[in-house]
């Protein structure tokens, strides 16, 4: 079923309209779709490597919007679902421990999920769980997401088609590791 899924997605990217399936993919993945935009992303950017900047763009902005959708849905459909259920098994002190410490660190939890291979849809909802100012959401998703798909689109740019593979496979774990560092480095500077 992915497999469909992710080939279905793929092939939009050959087609006239794919800046409009970039835009779509990128919306509905930030709330409900599995597939990230980034495969409609690659091969557009290599066919028209002039284009690398707009499509990086296109893909910040109907991500970040996809990903208000996802902040709402975390918002309004969780307290009517899941705030019964957690009350009926005795768990509502975790929701509100989880939303106390989402709070306190929200910026990071979206920018790490915008950025690394994390479901990014996944915080989405979480944010608007947890009620973290939509600024705050709006603002790290626009940075994470921005460094995300610029980055791709970049080093399309600059290296063309051999840096493809590098980054279907490994630039996910050169975002997780610069992310680890970072904190790390944060971390690290607090406690010295």
């Amino acid at each position: 079923m992915i497999r469909r899924l992710y080939d279905w997605t793929l092939s939009l990217a050959a087609g006239p309209r794919a800046p409009v399936a970039l835009g779509s993919v990128s919306f509905i993945e930030s709330s409900v779709f599995p597939i990230p935009p980034d495969i409609l992303l690659i091969p557009m950017v290599i066919a028209r490597r002039e284009r690398a900047w707009w499509y990086a763009a296109l893909c910040t902005l109907t991500s970040v919007l996809g990903g208000i959708l996802g902040y709402l849905i975390g918002m309004f459909l969780f307290e009517q679902v899941a705030v019964p259920v957690l009350t009926f098994y005795g768990k509502m002190g975790w929701l509100t421990e989880f939303t106390d410490v989402f709070n306190q660190y929200g910026w990071w939890f979206v920018f790490i999920a915008g950025l690394t291979p994390f479901p990014y849809k996944v915080i989405t909802i979480a944010s608007g769980v947890a009620g973290l100012s939509l600024p705050v959401f709006i603002f790290a998703s626009i940075v994470s997401r921005g460094l995300r798909f610029f980055a791709v689109a970049g080093l399309l740019y600059l290296f063309g088609p051999p840096i493809k593979t590098f980054i279907e496979k490994r630039l996910g774990l050169m975002f997780t590791l610069f992310v680890v560092l970072l904190v790390g480095g944060f971390i690290l500077l607090r406690y010295i």
